[in-house]
This record gives structure tokens, sequence and C-alpha cells, in this order.
């Protein structure tokens, strides 16, 4: 989306000016009248000034408690390649087990289960993750009874949940978005698929900042289209989220409400599960009319999020 990127750094960057996308439009659903707005709402992909890498290791570093607990729940996760499937009817080799059992069966005159091989099927683990950040102005916030604010603890959770999946090695990006109205919806990309967890990655989400408004479902609809660019059998959008849809120009707060359930829907079409994070203790109004049952959480205890965002990722893509 940059084509003027030099050795990861734009032209607009050196010269201190934010790299901006050509403009992507999208369609608004409207519930009143009960049809589509056509082109209405338009993004911008944009990025942000890359902060210090070294922050993200000193959050790794302070958070090695939970690192550690990631790594055994990596470890404990089913491997790639060949994986043996044991008291099959077929397969390459004997399960000793098995046939231990059989000859125990027909001595006592029991007829023996046929399940007696060992089978070795290719198993990979197949997933594409859009890990979606509400970068609003509330992000700036305070957590009561912590120093930091909402955005840090957020990055705190990116920066783990980065640090656990490459580990795994499954597709995941990072983005964010914020608005200030129909006309600039912003969205930003911090770890692009496939990218490894170096410092240019790191050197993204340390420059990670929050402001301006939540047009939520213009951004699921883009990165819904990002994520239909991957071929993984299974695609999930991760939406992290402090509060509800809203926006400077919109002053019935069901339009963007309906607009970001229509979306999600959208990509329910498409084969992609959508799933929220919401940080909001007043979520439950609106959170599960948008996702639907089973598909939102909502963490009360804000100071978990760098404990449960990792944890919930791996449950999820199980």
């Amino acid at each position: 989306y940059f084509p003027d990127e030099l050795d990861g750094v734009s032209i607009n960057e050196v010269e201190g000016k934010e790299p901006v996308s050509e403009p992507f439009h999208y369609n608004e659903w409207d519930y009143q009248l009960q049809l589509y707005r056509p082109n209405w709402a338009t993004l911008y992909e944009r990025r942000l000034r890359k902060g210090d890498p070294e922050l993200i290791n000193k959050i790794l570093k302070t958070h090695k408690p939970i690192a550690n607990q990631l790594k055994n729940a990596i470890d404990r996760m089913q491997p790639q390649g060949l994986v043996k499937l044991k008291k099959q009817q077929e397969g390459s080799e004997l399960d000793l087990d098995a046939c231990v059992t059989a000859l125990a069966d027909i001595r006592s005159e029991i007829t023996p289960s046929d399940r007696i091989y060992v089978k070795k099927v290719q198993h990979v683990r197949d997933v594409s993750v859009n890990l979606l950040m509400d970068l609003s102005e509330s992000t700036n916030d305070m957590v009561i009874g912590s120093d930091k604010t909402i955005l840090e603890l957020m990055k705190e959770s990116t920066a783990l949940l980065s640090w656990a999946i490459d580990k795994i090695g499954d597709n995941l990006t990072i983005s964010g978005f914020a608005s200030d109205s129909r006309h600039d919806v912003q969205y930003y990309r911090f770890k692009p698929f496939y990218y490894s967890f170096n410092d240019e990655v790191k050197g993204r989400l340390a420059g990670i900042k929050g402001g301006l408004s939540t047009r939520m479902g213009a951004a699921i609809r883009h990165a819904g289209v990002d994520l239909l660019t991957q071929s993984s059998a299974k695609k999930i959008l991760l939406i992290l989220t402090d509060g509800e849809p809203a926006d400077i120009d919109v002053d019935d707060p069901q339009h963007l409400r309906m607009d970001a359930k229509k979306a999600v829907e959208e990509l329910r079409s498409h084969g992609i599960v959508t799933f929220c994070i919401s940080l909001d203790p007043h979520a439950d109004e609106y959170v599960s009319r948008i996702f639907g049952k089973n598909r939102f959480m909502v963490i009360d205890n804000i100071q978990k999020l760098p404990e449960r965002l990792p944890q919930l990722f791996i449950s999820l893509t199980k």
C-alpha cells in the first residue's frame, strides 16, 4: 500500500510526513432505511512514526513470568509436521499397545479390535489472524487502580501476543484504526502478515498512539479484505476495543452499532470468524448484538489484558 518505501522507510517519513495510501471506499449500512449507503466511508491506510524497539523488549522482560507461561502453553499445542494417530484400522506400523490388548482379548475368547495400526498424517496449523485495535482517544485514559493507560496495556498485550505467535509460526497481522468522520477512517498496519517479530515490528508497536473516534464498520470491512488475501483455511478477525462504535458526524448511537453488526455478518458470509475483546465494563449492553453469542469477551480487570489476550488467541486457534 506504500509503493514509495525504501529500506522500510517511505519518502514521506524521510520528509517528516505521515505516509497515506490511496482512498478505500466502503458501503455503510443504514438500519433505518434497511439499505447500504454506497461508498459512504472513506478509509486511508496510514503509518505512524516508529518508536523505540527497546520499549517492547522491556515489556517482554517485565512480563517474563507471563511469557514463560505462554511458552509452556505453546509447547503443549499440537506441533506441525507428521502426527501419529494410534488405534487405526490401517497404517504404516503396528500400535504395540493395541496389539497387546488384542492378544489379551483373544486369550479371553473376546473378539479383538481391528484397530491395531499407527497412521501418520501431516498436520499443519493453517490459520491467519488479524488483530485489530481500537486506537480512539479514550485509549489514552488511565486505568483505574493503575499507573498505566489503556493504550499502554494494549501495547503490552500485543507485544506478548506477537512474541507468542512468532514461536508458533502462525500467520498474524496487527493493525489499528481510528476515525475523524466518514471522510477519514484511519487504518494502521503495525505487523504485516508473515513478518517476523523483528525490530521493525517492535518499533511500529512502540509507536502506537491513540486519538479521534471509532468508526468500526469500515475498519472491520478493510480488515476482512486483508484476511481474504490469505489462503489459510481458518481466518479470524480479533478486535480489541475499549468502547462502542462512535464518530463525530453521527448522532444516532444505534447507527454505527448496526453498521458494525452488518460488517461482522458480511465477513461471516466469507468464512471469517470475528471475535471481540472489550475493555468496556458496560459492553454487555451492545457487544453481543454486534458480534453474536459466544463471539466476545468482556475483560473487567484491564490489568489482566497482557495475560488474557495471548491465552485467548491460543484457545481460538487450536
